[in-house]
């Protein structure tokens, strides 16, 4: 049990960064990291030794998100994730250049589809691959192809303005 406990910790600011961009809110994903967190603790009968722990708990993550959002729709309230905005994280107060860029790629991912940001943030963000990807998702490996690659067309659809983009000392060279 302290063996998983302390991978656990260790696995705490990937499961952040997953379930921050599940939720779009700082305070959401949190929640959402301790409540798996919680419930993994709880049941660490139900984890298999030896497997990857950080696919399950992305798993635990996901169904509590999932749950979340029909509980929500059940309650009436209005759930719509492309409004969501992304919070500004602590090193965009420094870098104010960078916070339009950050905020634009933001609001593109958050106008996904969940499957289609789940896959992007699983391959493109925390560098899983296909399989493990396919794995902890439960879908075969060419549905995570195929999302991913509809994602990528989705977020290329509309091009970043450039103006957002520049950096101030950047100088462009036209010929």
């Amino acid at each position: 049990m302290s063996d998983v406990r302390e991978e656990l910790v260790a696995l705490l600011p990937r499961l952040r960064r997953f379930a921050h961009g599940l939720t779009s809110h700082r305070e959401d994903a949190d929640d959402l990291v301790q409540e798996a967190c919680e419930r993994a603790l709880t049941r660490t009968e139900l984890w298999t030794p030896g497997t990857r722990l950080d696919s399950w708990m992305y798993r635990i993550i996901q169904n509590l998100w999932y749950d979340r959002l029909r509980s929500r729709r059940v309650r009436g309230e209005t759930v719509d994730e492309s409004m969501l905005e992304l919070q500004a994280d602590e090193q965009a107060h420094h870098l104010p250049e960078r916070r339009d860029e950050l905020s634009e790629v933001s609001r593109r991912l958050q106008a996904l589809r969940p499957e289609h940001r789940e896959v992007v943030m699983l391959v493109c963000v925390e560098e899983h691959s296909y399989k493990e990807a396919a794995d902890i998702l439960q879908v075969p490996v060419g549905t995570v192809m195929s999302r991913l690659a509809r994602a990528r067309l989705l977020l290329q659809e509309q091009p970043l303005d450039a103006a957002q983009l520049r950096r101030p000392n950047t100088t462009e060279s036209r010929s």
